[in-house]
């Protein structure tokens, strides 16, 4: 597996964790639960990975086209 389907990978099951600690959230608010602070910052640490992961997906293809416009030019 190269580095870029690896991250790819990564990225989904990071972005299902991230949903089901949300989901987990909501559900405990609409049973009338009221869940400790620390619950609240759950989700911020899949999200940051989240952004990285997606930030090197977003650059990716521009990358690419820079390497080979250096090789070819």
């Amino acid at each position: 597996m190269n580095w870029s389907k690896w991250v790819r990978q990564v990225h989904r099951w990071l972005s299902i964790i991230f949903t089901l600690i949300v989901a987990f959230i909501f559900l405990l608010l609409g049973m009338g639960r009221e869940p400790a602070e620390w619950v609240y910052f759950l989700p911020l640490a899949p999200l940051a990975l989240l952004l990285f992961t997606g930030l090197y997906m977003f650059a990716l293809p521009y990358a690419e086209g820079w390497r080979r416009e250096r090789t070819t030019g």
